[in-house]
This record gives structure tokens, C-alpha cells and sequence, in this order.
């Protein structure tokens, strides 16, 4: 390994969360419009190209890989690439390679993650009603994904359930869902819904549900411990000491989680954002294209970039904004 990737804030940058395509079988209200336009398939970096960039990140002190989309795992050929990234949790250099899905794919795919190397994922899922949840992805089917949650748990999967906190929608199945998590020993985090592309068609300041009140709906039904553990990520952690349950909370509006952050995100066509909440951005694609053969500028690149990484996103409620404030959508730079 060369020397590690250290941003202007002495902030080690040791995950990488990869965008491997733009598309997905589901239409979430709050992630995509539901006649989305893809990118052309010939802009995306290829399984190779995504190899090369994610061993050029491995090679700098990446030690954590999480693999996003649209949803990844409907990326024709997919399963070579998470076998190609193998090798590096074989070496060591790489200790944690992980996907965050819908769901949708698992009951195909479940088992190949596994013998890849993967021993976590998360999968995305909002509510575990059959009527809400086709309403909210508009082309999602709740059984499939059931299967598909079967499957990764017979697998030898450890699941995370990731729950966006949407008012109005999932409030009162709070403690369905909890409840549901705790008896197929899965974990919880709650999302704070963010401000990312505008829609057309969704109010996201009607949505947004703090997760103070989430966690405040807690402590009226259980008794709630605050945890000191971090899993490298931007959750903070509780123990709902009834059940054992570890219960995280993400929540980029009401409580800024910046100051320790250790990762960046790869697009599918090669951009690197550094915040996901700023609009900053380097194209690593002429520095890997220019010398195929040569690692050297692409490392440049990378470093050069995390130069830029601001301290801090720029979320923000307070100016009552029904748009999003981020003019891409979350679905491009892969959550």
C-alpha cells in the first residue's frame, strides 16, 4: 500500500461507496420519478474499468467497499465484478465488502454474494405492508423481496434493514417493524429523508420526519441506551434493552454527523463526490482512459481530489424548500 488518503481535515478516507448503475427495478417516491431517463449504457464504466478503480482506491488504504446503484445487482454480469474484488479480501488489504440492495435480486443472487466474500448487506425497505410498499416504489413487489430476505438469511447473510422516515407513510408501523426486525434478528436504522433532486411530484418537506421524534416514539415503549459503536458509517447507534436490538439513527438534517467522515462516493460513470451533499466533483474517467496501462495518473487523481473534500454537507430544512436542494438524484451517486 502507498501512503493512505488523508483529506484536508486529517479525515483517513478508508470507504468507498461505488455506484455500479444508475438504474433499478423499483420507482421509490422520494428517490426517482417514475419514467426516469438512464444514462446511455455506453457511458458507464465497464466491470473492468470498475475493477481498476476500486483496486487504485484498495491500493491507497480503502478498507471498506460498498457496492450501490439504482440497485446493483440488476447490472447485467454483476457477479463477476464481486468476484474479481474477492482477491483483496483474500490479500487482507480489503476487510469489508458489502452491497446495499431493495431486495429485489437477493432470491437469485443471495448465495453467489455470499461465496464472494460478502457477509453483510442492507437492504432498503420502508415498510413491511404489501399494499405501502407497492404505493412506494410504484413497481416493487413485497413478497419477491420476502423471498429474497429468506434466501440471504439462509445464505449466512447478516441483514441490516435501512427504513427512510417518511411522515404520514410508515409512523405508525414503527413498532411492526421493529418488532418484525427483532424476530428474524436483523437490525434497524432509520434514514431521515434528504433533499436530493427535484421530483416533480413530491413534497419533501411534507415528508421529513425527525428522527428525534423516531427516537422519542422509542423511549415511550422501551427502554432506550445510548451505544458508543460506529461501524464507520454516519449512524449513531441505541439498544432497545427489551429486545437486544441495536436501533440506528442516519440524520443528516437534525443532527450534522460530518466531522468524522471517512468516505466518498464513485458514480457508475466514474465521477467522484466527496460529500454527498455538496455538488463538488472530479471526473476520474480521462486520468484512468488516458494511461490504460499505467496506474500512476489515476492515483494522482484520486489524491487530488480528496484534496477537495469540503468539511461539511449543506443540508438544510430551515428555508422550507419543497424542492431538493441537490440537483442530482440519489439514485446517480449511489446514497
Amino acid at each position: 500500500m502507498t501512503a493512505p488518503l488523508i483529506d484536508p481535515f486529517a479525515r483517513a478516507i478508508t470507504y468507498l461507496r461505488v455506484s455500479v448503475t444508475d438504474r433499478c427495478d423499483f420507482r421509490c417516491v422520494y428517490c426517482m420519478s417514475e419514467n426516469m431517463t438512464f444514462l446511455p449504457k455506453k457511458e458507464l464504466l465497464t466491470l473492468e474499468e470498475l475493477d481498476r478503480m476500486c483496486s487504485s482506491f484498495i491500493h491507497m488504504g480503502v478498507q471498506k467497499l460498498r457496492i450501490t446503484g439504482g440497485e446493483p445487482l440488476v447490472r447485467r454480469g454483476i457477479m463477476t465484478f464481486f468476484r474479481s474484488m474477492t482477491r483483496h479480501l483474500d490479500s487482507g488489504a480489503l476487510k469489508e465488502l458489502t452491497v446495499t440492495t431493495n431486495g429485489s435480486q437477493l432470491e437469485k443472487y443471495a448465495q453467489d454474494l455470499f461465496d464472494a466474500g460478502v457477509r453483510r448487506i442492507n437492504i432498503s425497505m420502508d415498510t413491511i405492508d404489501e399494499k405501502k410498499f407497492a404505493d412506494i416504489t410504484r413497481w416493487g413487489r413485497l413478497p419477491q423481496v420476502m423471498r429474497g430476505i429468506d434466501a440471504a438469511q439462509k445464505a449466512g447473510l447478516k441483514i441490516k434493514i435501512n427504513a427512510v422516515a417518511l411522515k404520514g407513510f410508515n409512523e405508525d408501523e414503527l413498532p411492526t417493524i421493529t418488532e418484525w426486525c427483532a424476530d428474524r434478528g436483523m437490525d434497524l436504522t432509520w434514514i431521515e429523508v434528504m433533499p436530493m433532486g427535484d421530483l416533480g411530484n413530491e413534497d419533501r418537506f411534507g415528508q421529513y420526519w425527525s428522527l428525534k421524534d423516531v427516537r422519542k416514539a422509542y423511549e415511550d415503549h422501551y427502554q432506550v441506551t445510548d451505544l458508543a459503536e460506529s461501524t464507520g458509517g454516519p449512524a449513531r447507534y441505541v439498544r432497545l434493552e427489551q429486545t437486544g436490538q441495536k436501533i440506528g439513527f442516519i440524520t443528516p438534517m437534525s443532527h450534522n454527523f460530518c466531522e468524522s467522515c471517512n468516505r466518498v462516493r464513485l458514480t457508475c460513470t466514474g465521477e467522484l463526490y466527496t460529500c454527498l451533499g455538496q455538488e463538488g466533483m472530479q471526473d476520474l474517467r480521462p486520468a484512468m482512459r488516458q494511461q490504460p496501462d499505467n496506474d500512476e495518473a489515476l492515483e494522482q487523481a484520486i489524491r487530488a481530489a480528496i484534496g477537495l473534500k469540503p468539511k461539511g454537507h449543506d443540508f438544510d430544512y430551515s428555508r422550507q424548500r419543497a424542492d431538493g436542494q441537490m440537483s442530482r438524484h440519489m439514485s446517480h451517486t449511489g446514497g
